[in-house]
């Protein structure tokens, strides 16, 4: 597990320290398929209240609790929770991604799979806006008042679900060749793991953080150091 480092020792690149084993390889990759169940069981909660929300609207539904008897207010709740749901199964999605990340051969592949959170925030949220903006019977001024509730939604939701920082399963397996199992260090707001716990861009920083390379790439810190790449290039011509 990975640990707070406290100052520290000079770099410490263990190329002779063994690789991740077969064993912990399948334990990351267990882990990440647990991630992966939990957020497909959210995403599926949350197009259950899309479909409480389309009940609601057609009437089948008529919720009368702690005095609310406004369905247009349920509809919103159900909204509100659609989003919650889609947001949280997209943050455990995109941590099984870090730990056990798909390879960027296909491209396509690459792209649907870490932006799948996306795909399930339109699934949750797009068919409302289109039912109620094409719902004559809803009175005008809730239809502009839940269409405008449901965009800002789905706006939300995909912002959350979107993965700015996707690694590859080359990435990984490449970083694991040249690292090894050594240790590799990063900060709380770094978005790069170092080699150097002593390069300049974290050497000030309160706490560091170590570990392996798979504990960096699941903080998402899949970007090398250029400076510390730099510095051991320095260091081997010496």
């Amino acid at each position: 597990m990975a640990t707070k480092s406290a100052p520290a020792e000079k770099k410490t690149r263990a190329k002779t320290s063994p690789a991740e084993s077969f064993q912990d390889k399948q334990a990351r990759k267990s882990k990440a398929s647990g991630f992966r169940v939990g957020a497909v069981i959210l995403w599926l909660i949350a197009i259950g209240f899309e479909v409480v929300a389309i009940l609601l609207l057609n009437g089948q539904f008529n919720f009368r609790f702690f005095g609310i008897t406004d369905q247009m207010v349920w509809i919103i709740v159900a909204i509100v929770l659609d989003v919650i749901c889609v947001i949280i199964g997209s943050q455990l999605w995109k941590k099984s991604n870090d730990i056990d990340p798909v390879s960027e051969k296909n491209k396509v592949k690459f792209f649907l799979w870490n932006n799948m959170g996306v795909i399930a925030a339109i699934i949750a949220l797009a068919p409302l806006i289109v039912l109620f903006l094409k719902d004559k019977k809803l009175d005008p001024k809730k239809k502009k008042i839940l269409t405008i509730v449901a965009v800002v939604a789905l706006l939300v939701a995909g912002m959350f679900s979107v993965d700015w920082n996707p690694a590859s399963q080359e990435d990984l397996e490449a970083a694991q060749a040249e690292i090894g199992g050594g240790t590799v260090y990063w900060t709380a707001f770094g978005k790069s793991y170092h080699l150097d716990p002593d390069c300049h861009t974290i050497r000030d920083s309160a706490t560091k953080t170590s570990g392996t390379i798979e504990e960096a790439f699941e903080a998402n810190r899949n970007d090398p150091c250029d400076f510390c790449a730099l510095e051991e290039a320095a260091e081997i011509e010496e």
